[in-house]
């Protein structure tokens, strides 16, 4: 729009203009605006429609084909909780992939995430989360969707989102709590303190196969989203 005003002056809301009764030698116009009803305006010509057109038409027709790129690209992009730092950070859909993936893991930590697609604390922690997951390819990151899930949740009594265990080996539950992107070096410090070098002392103690498979659910309530 800029450039059309620099090429056809008459198009800007101001047009010069100077007053046949004035009795000053300046030669400088006054400036008066366009819309006003004075009589002293005086414009020389109109501007021609066809000019107008030529200086703007191929522009917006630019932009448009770039904001359709923009838009198809953005539809095939992933949400942002099915993103995945690798192949050591695993979605969980149902309580037997949760054993399952305990038992695989064997003497590695295991960190769970139970979070909500929802949950804006969840949304704002996990950039981070990936990137860790990245800096620690030996510990093994679960991603649980609370709403996938409710049943599994309950019983592992998530209340608040996003929640975090930690599991090693024969150990089973080492660690469990509520975390939020300003409060990230508890994981940190977590991850710390379990991830330790040791041999193994025996057959992975998972969570139960009773405890979380045959005890009677829970009566459901919503999960809380935790402060950021």
């Amino acid at each position: 729009m800029a450039d059309a005003l620099l090429r056809y002056p008459l198009l800007a809301p101001y047009s010069y203009s100077s007053s046949s009764s004035s009795s000053s030698s300046s030669s400088t116009p006054r400036l008066s605006p366009v819309c006003s009803t004075s009589p002293r305006i005086r414009l020389s010509r109109r501007p021609r429609l066809d000019a107008v057109v030529a200086a703007l038409a191929h522009r917006p027709g630019r932009f448009a084909r770039v904001k359709v790129h923009a838009v198809v690209a953005n539809k095939d992009e992933p949400k942002w909780w099915e993103k995945n730092a690798g192949p050591n950070m695993i979605d969980i859909h149902s309580t037997q992939e949760f054993l399952d993936a305990l038992m695989k893991a064997s003497d590695r930590l295991v960190i769970v995430e139970f979070y909500g697609t929802w949950c804006g604390s969840c949304r704002a922690l996990f950039p981070k989360l990936c990137r860790t997951a990245e800096e620690n390819p030996d510990i093994v990151f679960l991603k649980v969707n609370f709403d996938e899930n409710k049943p599994m949740c309950k019983r592992l009594n998530v209340k608040v989102l996003p929640y975090f265990h930690f599991y090693r080996g024969a150990d089973g539950l080492l660690e469990s709590f509520s975390c939020s992107l300003a409060k990230f070096q508890k994981i940190k410090d977590a991850i710390a303190r379990h991830n330790t070098a040791r041999c193994s002392i025996g057959p992975p103690a998972g969570v139960g196969d009773l405890s979380l498979l045959e005890n009677p659910s829970p009566p459901e309530k919503p999960a809380e989203a935790g402060s950021r």
